[in-house]
């Protein structure tokens, strides 16, 4: 298994999940080496909930990360990134090489091919 994926996964057994059970973990890498791990954390309040690849990329960038170059999710049954981490994904790393558990490593274009950003803005 890719390191950046192992990352992932040691990531994923730390998850809060208690009311899904789906524990999901992400790592991400910087143009530096460095690499940044985050699970998901759920709270009854649903909506307080924050998923690991956004954990994973607001921790990287509140450690003074270096330009995003891949990013590793490793969920049961290889889920793909929800609608809301694709747009975080899409402003904090643009370009970034995208590796979904069970799935080709894929562009992160192709799994938000028209990202609301800075210029959709007035």
């Amino acid at each position: 298994m890719d390191a950046l994926m192992e990352a992932a996964k040691a990531a994923s057994a730390l998850a809060r999940c208690p009311y899904s059970g789906f524990a999901v973990g992400s790592a991400v890498l910087d143009e530096e080496g460095r690499v940044y791990s985050g699970c998901n954390v759920e709270n009854a309040a649903y909506g307080s909930s924050m998923c690991a690849e956004r954990v994973a990329l607001f921790k990287a960038v509140s450690e003074g990360c270096g330009r995003i170059v891949r990013i590793a999710v490793y969920a049961p049954g290889g889920a793909a990134p929800c609608g809301a981490c694709r747009q975080v994904m899409s402003e904090l790393a643009p370009g970034a090489r995208i590796l979904v558990r069970g799935r080709p490593e894929t562009a992160m274009e192709s799994l938000l091919p028209e990202p609301f950003g800075p210029g959709s803005l007035p």
